[in-house]
């Protein structure tokens, strides 16, 4: 999987819970477990600068048009994932 990250747009709606977008793109960068949610999006689990687990879904992936649409602190319903 080739991920995009510098080029890789973020999302107003991935900015809601107050994840700064470099700390997105540094969880998707050093991301430790993916997921595909279904056809055109992809869950990332990676830490941020400081650390913290984060949950990031980016929308089309493999694609130079790859964006984050989704992140914020790792919820427990995702630990099964570690």
């Amino acid at each position: 999987m080739t991920i995009y990250v510098v080029s890789m747009e973020v999302r107003d709606g991935a900015r809601k819970h107050g994840v700064s977008d470099d700390d997105m793109r540094h969880a998707v960068r050093h991301a430790i477990r993916s997921r595909e949610l279904d056809d055109n999006t992809t869950l990332l689990i990676g830490a941020d600068t400081g650390g913290r687990l984060l949950e990031v879904v980016v929308a089309d992936i493999d694609s130079a048009q790859s964006r984050i649409i989704h992140a914020m602190a790792l919820r427990p319903s995702f630990y099964r994932l570690l």
